[in-house]
């Protein structure tokens, strides 16, 4: 792309048909904030520093959310139409080069549709081109008026729009690469003269014109790429085609998804060939799953990393948490929050870990809950056990060593250390250091009381 090049997006919509209290640009969509999906765009074209963002309604927010990707923000105090947008960017945008014009709330436009435009625009010696579409039912889409020369003429709005120019099947998409000098020197000239009373940027096209400059038209191969948000209708069409493109691209590079339509995969997620995903999952954030895994059916993972060869079982739920190769999760086990799983441990079903460390080899194979833990190798976890982390004010850790066996049903009052090698019996409450190679059991001696329930009933 040509050095000089820089791009506004206007992002200061306030979205209103989406009947929400969250900015349009704000919702999510094959998860990312539409906005991200807009920026990442931006980005194949122009660097940081050259990508101006028009926010207005909930501008904090907005920024907020794109501010990791490092571009600039303008802000449009009154959302006084696209015109006055673009004008709200002139103070952070370069003057020079070539501009492109995007929209926060279109994000399936493609860095190969922008690529040709922009070629197109470089290549002439026209003021502007802007991206058509030709559609079958051009709605109230505004149409692209042509002249004799085959250049754009005009653009017309549809309340605007005779009954011959409503016949007219191409429409503007909105979406421009301008001579930023051109469109700086005469943005000025926009008016409200319209029945909305907004400036609207279409009117570009008769100013330049009016001043000597011809108006290029560059028809969309895909006019999908088009489609906006402006319903959570659309939005959840858009959120569809994100997670089919994603799921497509996986079965191609060698994961096999059973039922793709089912299955809920977010952009950023990394998925290893010959891993097997079932039905019903959901694999959000920046996941990370190795080859040769495979992830039951009904199962949530999160911003995890799972190594390869690891079988994730039914209806699991794993947030924040890693696990290293040939381990065995589930079913029905929760991992929530930075939890360090080594290779070949087993997590049981209805096992729940937080903040837990678990060494190679460690097992924890049913109805225990360890929180704020560490677990060493090949230490094997009771049925029923519990960490006793928290103490109504503070959390507090337990230490458990390497080749350690806790009976069923045990306690572990934290903080609390079991060294090495040693055994708790079953159903017994720790509250003190367990030395390596001993035998710990804290539980009140079984007393059988000689008839009591005949004397009992008989009572």
């Amino acid at each position: 792309m040509p050095s000089s090049l820089s791009v506004v997006i206007l992002a200061a919509g306030f979205g209103t048909r989406m009947k929400s209290r969250t900015t349009k640009v704000l919702h999510h969509a094959g998860g990312l904030t539409l906005i991200e999906h807009v920026v990442r765009t931006a980005l194949t074209i122009a660097p940081p520093d050259r990508i101006v963002t028009v926010v207005g309604h909930q501008g904090d927010r907005v920024a907020e959310a794109i501010a990791p990707y490092g571009i600039r923000t303008a802000l449009q105090d009154a959302p006084l139409g696209t015109g006055h947008a673009l004008r709200c960017a002139r103070e952070s945008a370069p003057a020079g080069g070539q501009l492109v014009v995007l929209y926060g709330d279109v994000p399936l436009l493609s860095e190969a549709t922008l690529a040709r435009l922009i070629m197109q625009q470089t290549s002439g010696s026209a003021a502007a081109t802007v991206l058509t579409a030709i559609l079958n039912d051009p709605a109230a889409y505004g149409r692209i008026i042509r002249g004799e020369d085959g250049g754009v003429e005009a653009i017309v709005e549809y309340k605007a729009a005779s009954d011959a120019q409503r016949a007219i099947n191409e429409i503007n998409s909105g979406i421009y690469c301008f001579d930023a000098a051109l469109l700086w020197k005469h943005i000025d000239s926009i008016t409200t003269n319209n029945p909305a009373g907004e400036f609207y940027l279409t009117d570009m096209v008769e100013i330049l014109r009016a001043n000597g400059h011809r108006v290029e038209g560059q028809v969309m191969t895909d006019s999908s790429e088009l489609l906006g948000i402006n319903t959570k209708v659309e939005l959840a069409e858009v959120d569809r085609l994100f997670r089919a493109r994603k799921a497509a691209q996986l079965m191609l590079d060698g994961v096999t998804i059973e039922r793709p339509e089912t299955v809920s995969i977010d952009l950023d997620v990394l998925i290893g060939a010959d891993t097997v995903v079932e039905p019903n999952v959901r694999i959000l954030g920046k996941s990370v799953i190795g080859a040769n895994t495979r992830i039951g059916t009904g199962t949530v993972i999160s911003n995890s990393a799972i190594a390869d060869a690891v079988t994730v079982e039914p209806y699991c739920v794993i947030d924040d948490s890693a696990i290293g190769e040939e381990s065995r999760i589930g079913p029905f086990a929760r991992l929530r929050l930075k939890n360090r799983v080594g290779a070949h441990v087993h997590i049981g079903n209805f096992v729940e870990l937080k903040n837990t460390a678990m060494a190679d080899g460690a097992k924890a194979n049913h109805l225990a809950y360890l929180g704020d833990s560490e677990v060493g190798a090949k230490t094997n976890i009771g049925a029923g056990t519990i960490t006793c982390n928290y103490d109504g004010k503070l959390k507090h850790r337990t230490n458990i060593g390497a080749g350690v066996f806790v009976g069923s049903n045990a306690t572990l009052v934290a903080p609390v250390t079991l060294e090495d090698g040693s055994y708790i019996a079953a159903g017994s409450v720790i509250t003190e250091q367990v030395p390596g190679g001993a035998l710990a059991i804290a539980r009140g001696r079984q007393s059988n009381k000689e008839g009591w329930v005949a004397k009992k009933k008989g009572g």
